[in-house]
Parts: structure tokens; C-alpha cells; sequence
């Protein structure tokens, strides 16, 4: 089955299971965007369209089995008046987010929103031209593209990044495995990053964003390639870390319409402005 015929298939399977257009939209467009810049079949990545449009269905409109929500500590990230031009263009115009521990924010948008780099300005590897930035505790940014080195494989990764924050080198391996497996996923020894696939890499990002616990995630379209499984294990563990106090921020297309997390900062106005 070709790129084009899945997602057709998929459009029909998720209206037939009730997800409305616009979050049909978002999540075909996700989808082919992914499948686009991957190269790979259909069917490896996302399997069937009728399972992967049952299982988006239950995830977004099943039964709530979200742990039970405690009162929100202290701010662990406040962003505030950030703006961002290039070449003449504002892509972000004075925006501002503050996040609890405990708490989960949504930053959505269409494409060239500035969601990404919206994100990466609190990670603190883009300069706003005006704002601010406080960040209380220590950080983890799960990027949506790159953030792997080619040539070190996943336990490699774990080392590397586990000293970074302090962690020995059985500890950082020990952690990062035990963060793969929340994900459905082991580790190949000494498979080399470069030969890992899209969504694997995605979810090893994400386990390197977790090492350490630090006390605020940036999480930038962390479940892209997942598949169906994966995609309701990445949430399941985001709301157990937001039971754990852990400040978390995730851009996504496919949460403006849910009530899955605390806060939705919606940057669509912020494109529609810059256009």
C-alpha cells in the first residue's frame, strides 16, 4: 500500500470511528509528514490504517485513564514576551507560558507557527530578540529532528549523556534501558544511531530527555513514528511524570481539541499574523 492510498484509508477509518475533521486533519497531516521525510512504508510505521486509526480514537476520545491530578507545585518554567523575527518575518510576538511542577502544557499551531522555536528558545539554544526565560531546576529537551550522534549506539547515548548530569556509567545504562522498556522498546546492542529508524530514534531522544529526572521536559513532537502501542505508552508515562511533579511542555498538532493536558498555548494567531 503506497504513502497516498494509506492516508486515504486512514481519513476513512478515523471519521468512521468519529474523529472530528479538524483533528483528522491534524493527525493525517502529522502522518504524512512523517511518512514524507522517513521514506519508509506505510505499514512498517504506523501498521494497518484500521488499527492505528482505532487506536488514535481510543487514545483521544476512550475512557480517561489519567492518574489523578494533585495540586501544582512551584513555576518550573516561565517564558515571558518572547518574540522572534527572521529575515524581516515575526514568527513569535510576544508570548508567554508559565508552567508548574506537575503540570503539562501544549503548545500548538500550524505549520511555521513557531512552535519549534518557541521551544528551543526555553531550551535556551535560540536567543529571543525580546524576553525572558526562568527555568527552576535542571532541563531535558527531547528535540523533533536530530539530536542523535551517528556513529554511538543507544547504550553509547546513555553514557554520554548520563555523565553529563551525573549519573555513572552503569547507572545512565541501567536508567536509559529501564526508560526504553516504559516505551515498549529494547535497546539493540551496538546498532549504531544512523541505522536506527525515524521513530526509534524519536523514542531514543526521549529517553535521553529523561535521564537524570530533571525537573522540566521540552518536548518537541516526541511520538513521531511511533506506532500504535508506542504512541499510548509515550502518554501514559507523561502523565506519571506529571504525577511525579515534573513540568512538562510538548508540541504536538494533535492536542488543540483535547483535554489531555493543563495548559494549551496555541500559536496559530502567531502564523496566521506573520502571514
Amino acid at each position: 500500500m503506497n504513502h497516498d492510498a494509506w492516508l486515504a484509508a486512514l481519513t476513512g477509518e478515523l471519521r468512521r470511528h468519529g474523529v472530528g475533521p479538524d483533528l483528522t486533519g491534524h493527525v493525517v497531516a502529522e502522518a504524512a509528514t512523517h511518512l514524507a521525510e522517513s521514506g519508509e512504508p506505510p505499514l512498517a510505521v504506523f501498521g494497518p490504517p484500521q488499527a492505528y486509526a482505532r487506536a488514535v480514537a481510543d487514545s483521544l476520545g476512550g475512557p480517561d485513564q489519567r492518574p489523578p491530578r494533585r495540586r501544582p507545585g512551584p513555576v518550573r518554567l516561565a517564558a515571558r514576551g518572547i518574540t522572534k523575527r527572521y529575515r524581516g518575518r515575526t514568527v513569535l510576538d510576544r508570548v508567554d507560558l508559565t508552567v508548574r511542577a506537575g503540570e503539562i502544557a501544549a503548545v500548538v499551531g500550524a505549520n511555521g507557527a513557531g512552535k519549534s522555536t518557541f521551544l528551543r528558545i526555553c531550551a535556551g539554544l535560540l536567543s529571543p530578540d525580546t524576553g525572558t526565560v526562568q527555568v527552576d531546576g535542571a532541563l531535558g529537551y527531547c528535540p523533533q529532528d536530530g539530536g542523535t550522534a551517528e556513529f554511538l549506539d543507544p547504550d553509547e547515548h546513555f553514557v554520554l549523556v548520563g555523565a553529563g548530569r551525573g549519573l555513572s556509567r552503569r547507572a545512565a545504562r541501567r536508567n536509559g534501558r529501564a526508560g526504553a522498556a516504559a516505551l515498549d522498546w529494547t535497546p539493540p546492542a551496538g546498532t549504531q544511531a544512523r541505522h536506527l529508524s525515524g521513530g526509534t530514534r524519536q523514542k531514543l531522544n526521549l529517553v535521553l530527555a529523561r535521564l537524570g529526572e530533571p525537573d522540566v521536559l521540552l518536548l518537541d513532537e516526541p511520538y513521531q513514528g511511533f506506532d500504535r502501542g508506542t504512541y499510548l505508552d509515550f502518554w501514559h508515562e507523561v502523565w506519571r511524570w506529571r504525577d511525579a511533579g515534573k513540568a512538562i511542555v510538548v508540541v504536538t498538532h494533535l492536542l488543540n481539541q483535547l483535554d489531555r493536558v493543563d495548559i494549551v498555548l496555541d500559536l496559530t494567531a502567531q502564523g496566521e499574523r506573520a502571514a
